[in-house]
């Protein structure tokens, strides 16, 4: 089953004149690394900013330049895009928003003029709220402002959108499809507030969902109020998800996250999901008995054998 659209055309195809230069802000995990990669291919040149104690070290040796940025030193981001004559950019890679919530957070991130000006109204006169949504829609209008325009990051590596289907060679139980339905209505509720995207459920219980920490720590958790494990994670768009910024996510350290806590299925949405390393990242599921299933909606009743037998 392929999961890459039709009409993908590498970025340069029958463009005349120099390559492409394409932004990259990186945050955490193996996100960037891989988008920067397939940019690469696509003949583009990449010049990224890592956020420092974010961005995983070595970035640079896939990016035709790389500089480090400080979390809040927005001005500072936005003069090496305009120095190198960017005016298209992505983002990939988790920002720990716990940072914003730590001790002394001011001082060590000591955010520039830019980003005081930008962030006032959240975070001093709290006019403005602090969701993610509210955040992040700050900041790509920041950079708007001063020429810089962010897309979504699977335009240049649409293969990481997973398809619809069940993945692995386990598929769920009766009474773990009925878990997939009952969180689904659940984690789709919680990010249309725009709380989190991941809910972890067994016997059509929540017993956690995913706020401000992430999905594995939200899956660390059932696994302690859950002992016995066999429980269920569903994780999922928002119903207004913007595709520029905070896209699912899962890859192997969110399975091998599972396999510590005890759970035993991962359901995700399928088309508006990143699944890193697949291949890995399935090979592993099946090597652990784990049941990873992606879907355009969860399917009921007897619909579930013939959704399983066309998928498969």
């Amino acid at each position: 089953m392929s999961n890459i659209p039709r009409n993908t055309t590498p970025l340069d195809a029958g463009r005349a004149g120099p390559p492409r230069r394409v932004g990259l802000l990186a945050g955490w995990g193996r996100y960037p690394r891989i988008v920067a990669e397939s940019l690469r291919r696509q003949g583009a040149e990449v010049y990224a900013l890592g956020v420092s104690g974010h961005a995983e070290p070595g970035l640079d040796a896939v990016c035709d330049h790389f500089e480090w940025v400080g979390l809040c030193k927005l001005g500072r981001a936005i003069r090496y895009f305009q120095r190198h004559g960017v005016t298209e950019a992505t983002m990939a890679g988790k920002i720990h928003k716990t940072a914003l919530y730590q001790p002394w957070r001011w001082i060590k991130h000591l955010p520039d003029l830019t980003a005081i000006r930008a962030f006032v109204p959240h975070f001093v006169t709290r006019r403005k709220d602090c969701r993610d949504d509210s955040l992040l829609g700050a900041l790509v209008e920041l950079f708007a402002a001063h020429g810089i325009h962010f897309g979504p990051a699977t335009d240049y590596a649409p293969e990481l959108l997973v398809g619809e289907g069940l993945l692995t060679r386990l598929s769920p139980s009766a009474a773990q499809w009925r878990d997939v339905e009952f969180g689904w209505d659940v984690a789709k509720r919680m990010g249309d507030l725009d709380i989190g995207q991941s809910v972890v459920v067994k016997d059509q219980a929540v017993i956690a969902v995913e706020a401000v920490e992430g999905t594995d720590q939200c899956i660390q958790r059932a696994g302690a109020l859950c002992r016995g494990g066999g429980f269920t994670v569903i994780k999922v768009a928002k119903p207004r998800q913007d595709m520029r910024f905070d896209v699912p996510t899962v890859g192997m350290r969110t399975l091998q996250t599972m396999i510590a806590a005890g759970g035993r299925v991962l359901a995700v949405e399928a088309e508006r999901t990143i699944v890193l390393e697949q291949p890995d990242a399935v090979d592993f599921a099946n090597r652990h008995r784990l049941v990873l299933v992606s879907l355009i909606c969860p399917p009921v009743g007897e619909i579930r054998g013939e959704y399983l037998r066309s998928a498969g």
